[in-house]
Parts: structure tokens; sequence; C-alpha cells
């Protein structure tokens, strides 16, 4: 790594880190250039231990030390900046003193990620960052295999995706569905259950599926407000329902996630 002094939050070259705010990350669906911000040692660490490649890394001054057994090996820039440069940068308290601007590695298709897998959670049209983050770590804490996601779906790449998940989003294999139908075909094809959770009247417990669940399973998580959309329930093989007391009908969307990947891998 080479280390870089800057000294002027209008340095050119951290235009990579410049205002993002979570607001400036949901206004576009991939920052420019194929890249993604990862935050704190931690979360870089495991980035690099996934085979991602850094690009460049902003580093408070007391961090230095911490980010060089990280990316010591990397031919990148590691622009060493003071606090209130760091700040006034990417227009928050960088607390953890460390990020990294990272090349985005290319997505495998489904059929390849769910090769040998026996649970699946898919999420679609989740657009809150923090619950696309939240579920990804349910996902690796309670055992799922991979993570499919919607075309409309928010971006676990994203700054704040990837810190609420703790890093996890590059420990559980994932991609993108381009086509619905070839999805679900790629599913059928590896025979998994397709279970989507809604509150439909046809639906069956959770604890009833889990009963008598199939060898393989693919469980679909709606979106926020709308829920399941009409074409991904038509396509499902089994709805599924979560009993729910205390006048309450639903749980958020990464809640609903831990509380079903628990059942079906118990």
């Amino acid at each position: 790594m080479r280390l870089v002094p800057v000294t002027e939050a209008d340095d050119p070259c951290l235009d990579d880190y410049r205002g993002l705010t979570d607001t400036a990350l949901r206004t576009v669906r991939e920052p420019a250039g194929g890249l993604y911000i990862a935050e704190s040692t931690k979360v870089i660490a495991r980035a690099v231990a996934a085979g991602h490649r850094p690009r460049s890394v902003l580093v408070q001054e007391r961090r230095v030390e911490d980010i060089r057994g990280i990316v010591g090996e990397f031919d990148v820039p590691v622009y060493v900046v003071p606090d209130d440069v760091a700040e006034a940068v990417t227009g928050f308290a960088v607390h953890r003193g460390t990020i990294a601007s990272m090349h985005r590695p290319e997505l495998p298709t489904v059929r390849q990620v769910i090769e040998g897998a026996t649970v699946v959670l898919i999420l679609e049209n989740i657009g809150d960052h923090t619950n696309v983050g939240a579920a990804f770590r349910a996902a690796a804490g309670l055992g799922a295999d991979a993570v499919l996601v919607s075309p409309g779906g928010a971006d676990p790449l994203y700054r704040r995706s990837v810190r609420v998940s703790m890093g996890t989003v590059f420990q559980v294999p994932w991609t993108r569905i381009n086509d619905w139908d070839e999805a679900v075909a790629d599913l059928h094809a590896a025979h998994f259950d397709i279970a989507a959770l809604a509150l439909r009247d046809d639906a069956v417990t959770l604890d009833a599926y889990v009963a008598d669940r199939p060898e393989r399973v693919a469980l679909v998580m709606g979106s926020e407000g709308d829920g399941l959309s009409r074409t991904v329930m038509d396509r499902a093989d089994t709805i599924v329902t979560i009993p729910m007391s205390g006048g309450v009908d639903s749980l958020n969307v990464a809640s609903a996630a831990a509380v079903a990947l628990w059942a079906v891998k118990v």
C-alpha cells in the first residue's frame, strides 16, 4: 500500500468518498465505476478475505497501522486524512476511522449460487438498506446457504447494508435475480420448494410447514409495505405464514426472515 497524506477536503483523489450520506446512497442503485464502500477495518477485512479488491482507502491518522495488516499487500493508495477532513468529505462522522472504496466483483448466476444449497433466502423488492443488511446477518447466523435479491431490491453492498450486516454480505453467497421465471426454473431444477411468506387464507403455518419440510427450501420475503408481489406468490409452491398474537399481523421483514430460517434449520 502507498500512504498518501491529504489535508484538503476538496482534493479530487477523495472523490470516491464524497458526500456518502445514506440519502445520497439511496439515489442510485450502484456507485459509478462499479464500486462500493466498505466501512471499518472489520468490514474491510471480511471483504478482502472474500476476495474483493480495494481501489483505495481513506483512513484517519490514528488508524494507519490497523489497516496495514489488511491491505498492506495491495498496490493501492491509502489516503491519510485528519478527522475533520474525513467528515467533510464523507458527510458523516467516521467513528471507526477507516473507509475503503472497493471494486465490485462480478456476480455469479442464480444456478451457481444455489448449487449444493439446501436453504436459500430470497428478498423481493426490499428497499430499506437496514433491512437488507439485517436479513443477511440472519442468513449468515442461522445457516442459510445463499441469498437471492430481486432486481428492484436495495443493494447489499451499500455502506449501510454492509455495516448492519456486520460484513456478512461477504460471507453468504448471493446474487441478483435478473428474471423471475428463469430463477424459478433454476430453483425447481435443483428440487427446491419455493415457500413464500405471506398473509393469505390458504397459507400453512410455519410450524406445520417445517414439520414435513422438503429437503431443499427457498424462503421468499416481500417488501416492507406491499409484501410479496402477485407474480412471486403465483410462482410459489407453498404459501407460509408465521402465526402471530397480540393484534399484530406481521413482523419486520428481517425479523420474519430470522424466525423462518431458525425454524427450517432446526
